[in-house]
């Protein structure tokens, strides 16, 4: 009985939905005017390890950054390097949501302009 409960627990916890929780830092950015400006700051974030995805949208001015499970980045580390690229952050939020869900929502909400 003892080795059941353990196991229901230790398979509780690695299987809860926390457990598979996604991070993405996504970010509103004043200044992204071209393509060429989405790309760079593209770069620099697919550049980081702890980067798992990354999506630019140029419409919406949107930088979403997935993270790689159990990696952190700070939302400053997001916002000096969106800075130092040239632009400012409007806002910046966490979400538990993938970027390919981020992404087609966004394109969802152009698809309705």
């Amino acid at each position: 009985m003892k080795k059941l409960l353990l196991t229901t627990l230790v398979f509780s916890a690695l299987f809860s939905p926390l457990a598979f929780a996604t991070q993405t830092i996504k970010a509103n950015v004043n200044g992204m005017v071209c393509a060429f400006c989405a790309q760079g700051i593209e770069k620099k974030m697919r550049a980081l390890t702890q980067t798992q995805d990354v999506y630019v949208n140029l419409k919406q001015r949107i930088v979403a950054v997935e993270l790689k499970d159990g990696q952190t980045l700070s939302n400053d580390k997001v916002k000096a390097i969106i800075k130092d690229a040239g632009y400012d952050v409007t806002a910046i939020e966490i979400s538990e949501h993938p970027v390919a869900h981020i992404k087609a929502e966004l394109e969802a909400k152009q698809g309705e302009k």
